[in-house]
């Protein structure tokens, strides 16, 4: 029996070079190897009578060679073999291309079978390349459900197959069931050893059902341990306690009313600050529904318990545009509020941080300047990050490390469904903001393909002759001959801009460009010195420019709609009427599916619930960047329903025993410890 840790390279068959081989994969050790989960599944179970077999259909046919095969040499490097093969019903003209072998494994006469794609063309069957053995071979290649792994270069289907069978062999009866029994009965789970096998090499659907749905929830299961143990271990470590508990006196100072859904945000935050415990809340609303204000009210409650904040913003013009805001806002109360910017001057840098340390600032807004190893904060009590994921995980703890314990503020514009938000954000407790302050522009929204493009072009003349300005975004920075299909580049398109519109100022940004440079060219923008900003999506979470009134996407098909929704995010700012023109030539009736829920809606949580059914999680944060487990064999879009059971009994669980350590959770804890040590800068 060998060990689930064994290295690959000692598994029959494999060896060194197929180890390199499986390492690619990501497949390590035996564990990893069982655990490599097929990608798709050919029903090779199902056998049909040649003449009842469809046009198109893949299916398994019991035949006899009726003639012996001949080789065809069709051209140089083009060689044919052929022959007819016949039962009861009829018969089905066969060709292998360029596997000459196959003519000295199949005589006339041979009872086999054959799984293929079978083709028809008036009364002619035929059939190119097909699976076939001898008739009742064991463990064969027909006659069965068959896995479909993926590959890379030097493994082929037939060796992964193998060294799985042989892996299974190996360790299936030794496969700890880490699932408590009680959690596999109340949610009528398969046990682990069945569910592995079943999963790689099933008896029939039903029983791969089963085994999937058995390893989807234990997958996401673990997930959640994981992440409550991390929650469990921050609400047992105290925090700052504030004085007070109420926001009353600061909504009285505001020249309108906030919210409903802005009062509750506030309210579920200041009910943290004051319990004992660190608050580590995620505020997530649409574009425009007021976060920055309720960050406002707890940097003014945090200020009246004795106590001064940090606000990190990801770019320097966002920075500049918070200080803006906050100063504007909280000033007048008396906060005393500094900034402190890659961008300023080292002598500037210097003053901030000596006022920093001496506890001048109440309230300091930023960039990653504000967790650089020389800054030292007087009594820093509520830390606040904008666009959470822009930063790495290590920056904001950077942050926090500056504070004894302080409370933590992430705030997001980007729409995530709530239980996802909840696996994403981890340790994080959620609040949403689902209502849009009164007078928010509603962003009317339309699909165009090329042939508009002279009507685009005076609608954009139109609104720039009114007076506003034009954005315009681009799916790539500069010609790619490589894309097979014609995609607009952001510095092509401002040059062609420039061209027909020779009237106006033409700017173009991208991330290429150096951060001062880009900051430049965005500012030049809201200062209203530019007709039409040409850029790449460096502009989705970007800076406010309310009397931009057009956004057009160009090849909007090469974007998620959450993408989308950022995007368009970037108008309807302020008292203008706002448009948002989707361009795409892209006929796909998907494609279009998709861009109709953008004309169809403007709420960002209906168009995040469509984008995860469509996309999956990773557009809600680009390839790997929200710290997520990579997921072997769930699907964080189509299994919603098992991620709550799974959340759910994860509490239930983690209630009884938070540190996972009676002996019957032993295999679970190993599990969940495993997890940590894969995937230690997304769970820090």
């Amino acid at each position: 029996m060998a060990e689930l840790s064994t290295d690959v390279r000692y598994i029959r068959g494999i060896g060194e070079k197929k180890a390199q081989a499986f390492h690619k994969l990501g497949v390590f050790s035996l564990y990893d190897l069982i655990s490599f989960f097929p990608r798709r599944y050919e029903d090779r179970s199902q056998y049909k009578p040649i003449a009842q077999v469809l046009d198109g259909e893949q299916v398994c046919i019991r035949a006899i060679v009726a003639d012996t095969p001949r080789l065809v040499r069709v051209r140089r490097g083009m060689e044919l073999v052929k022959f007819r093969a016949v039962d009861e019903s009829g018969s089905v003209d066969i060709t292998y291309f360029n596997q000459n072998y196959v003519k000295d494994n199949i005589n006339r006469g041979d009872s086999l079978v054959f799984f293929g794609r079978m083709e028809i063309s008036g009364t002619r069957r035929s059939m190119a390349n097909p699976v076939y053995e001898q008739e009742g071979a064991e463990k064969g290649v027909t006659g069965r459900i068959v896995p479909v792994y993926r590959l890379c270069a030097g493994l082929n289907q037939r060796t992964v197959t193998q060294s799985v069978r042989q892996g299974l062999d190996l360790c299936g009866d030794a496969l700890p069931d880490i699932l408590p029994e009680e959690i596999r009965e109340d949610c009528k789970l398969v046990q682990a050893r069945y569910a592995f096998e079943n999963i790689h090499f099933p008896a029939d659907f039903e029983a791969l059902e089963l085994s999937r749905r058995r390893l989807i929830f234990e997958e996401l299961f673990v997930l959640a341990c994981a992440l409550g143990r991390m929650r469990g271990q921050r609400v047992s470590e105290g925090g700052i306690v504030l004085p007070g508990s109420d926001l009353e006196e600061f909504w009285q100072t505001l020249p309108f009313s906030p919210t409903n859904a802005q009062r509750r945000a506030a309210a579920q935050a200041v009910a943290d600050m004051v319990s004992g415990r660190v608050m580590s809340r995620l505020i997530q609303g649409d574009v425009g529904s007021g976060k920055t204000l309720v960050a406002a009210a707890l940097i003014w409650f945090t200020w009246k318990g004795g106590y001064s904040s940090a606000f990190m913003a990801p770019t320097e013009i966002l920075a500049e545009q918070h200080y803006a805001t906050l100063s504007g806002m909280l000033a007048p109360l008396g906060l005393r509020v500094g900034k402190l910017t890659g961008a300023m001057s080292a002598k500037e840098k210097r003053l901030a941080r000596a006022a920093l340390k001496s506890g001048e600032y109440d309230l300091v807004v930023g960039t990653h300047a504000l967790f650089s190893g020389d800054v030292e904060y007087s009594r820093l009590g509520l830390v606040v990050t904008d666009e959470q994921h822009r930063f790495g995980v290590s920056q904001r703890s950077a942050l926090i490390g500056k504070g004894e314990r302080p409370h933590v503020l992430v705030m997001s514009a980007t729409p995530i469904p709530r239980t996802l938000a909840l696996i994403i954000y981890g340790d994080l407790d959620v609040s949403v903001i689902d209502e849009l302050p009164p007078g928010r522009q509603k962003v009317d929204t339309f699909t165009v393909d090329e042939s508009y493009r002279q009507r685009l072009n005076g609608f954009i003349r139109k609104q720039v002759g009114e007076g506003r300005q034009v954005f315009v975004v681009c799916p790539m920075v500069e010609e790619n001959e490589d894309l097979p299909v014609k995609l607009k580049s952001a510095q092509e398109h401002a040059k062609e801009l420039a061209l027909s519109f020779p009237e106006l100022s033409v700017a173009c940004v991208h991330g290429k460009m150096k951060a001062k440079e880009k900051d430049s060219i965005m500012a030049a923008f809201a200062a209203g010195e530019t007709d039409i900003l040409v850029a790449t999506t460096v502009i989705e979470v970007g800076v406010d420019v309310p009397n931009a009134s057009l956004m057009i996407v160009e090849n909007a098909e090469r974007f998620g709609l959450s993408q989308l929704h950022q995007l368009r995010g970037r108008v309807g700012r302020g008292q203008h009427k706002s448009y948002c023109i989707l361009v795409s030539d892209n006929d796909s009736e998907e494609v279009r599916a998709r861009l109709r829920i953008m004309c169809r809606t403007n709420d960002g949580f209906r168009i995040s619930e469509e984008d995860l059914r469509l996309r999956g999680p990773g557009d809600f944060f680009g390839s790997r960047q929200h710290g997520l487990p990579e997921m072997h064999v769930a699907d964080l879009g189509a299994d919603v329903n098992v991620l709550q059971k799974a959340q759910d009994q994860a509490r239930h669980l983690l209630e009884q025993d938070p540190e996972l350590s009676q002996p019957g959770h032993a295999p679970l804890r190993e599990r969940v410890e495993a997890l940590f040590r894969l995937n230690a800068a997304g769970f820090n």
